[in-house]
């Protein structure tokens, strides 16, 4: 029995299907959210429901794969400290899907969380937190010796993913321009 739910849980397929199947469940979180904060007179309650649950659900499925056990757990996996050797490497190889991948990891709270949390609504605050966030687990990557390899690259394409999303949403939280009085004439 726990042979089969490790295949479940602890595998690529596991996780798109779970978040296939808590798609649902996240629709619900949201709208009790939202319903919950309206009642008691919050503001922007659906706006902020909507952000915080797409966060979470945006970004916890590449979080759990990015974390999964490579071939022989255990084993130390490998570092790669040269900036963009790695990203050279996977483009001379023509695989576009693992830079993609890469970026698509942060691109949830890249997106969301400026239209939650006023103290990111800035493309660099962005940067800054999903480079922190990505560092953060290739360090534990490397440190829990899951045989992955840590690499500079990824927090680099984790970043700029997440800020590139955030400029997809931009329109949403960018900073309005303060009106400018009209000019009134004088009668002289």
């Amino acid at each position: 029995m726990l042979n089969t739910w490790q295949e479940w849980v602890g595998t690529e397929t596991g996780v798109v299907l779970g978040s296939v199947l808590g798609l649902p469940v996240a629709v619900l979180v949201m709208l009790f959210l939202a319903l919950y904060r309206r009642f008691k007179g919050t503001a922007r309650p659906w706006r902020n429901s909507f952000a915080e649950v797409g966060l979470v659900y945006g970004t916890l499925p590449w979080v759990w794969i990015i974390m999964l056990p490579g071939e022989e757990p255990g084993v130390e996996g490998k570092l790669s400290l040269v900036p963009f050797a790695d990203i050279l490497d996977l483009l001379s190889h023509r695989d576009m899907g693992q830079i993609v991948g890469n970026m698509l990891v942060f691109a949830a709270l890249g997106f969301f969380a400026p239209l939650r949390f006023a103290g990111l609504r800035s493309v660099w605050r962005v940067l800054a937190l999903a480079a922190a966030c990505s560092a953060f687990l290739e360090i534990l990557q490397f440190v829990l010796r899951l045989d992955r390899v840590s690499s500079v690259d990824d927090v680099l394409l984790n970043a700029v993913g997440a800020a590139l999303a955030s400029l997809l949403s931009w329109r949403w939280w960018r900073p309005k321009r303060a009106s400018t009085p009209e000019r009134q004439l004088v009668a002289i």
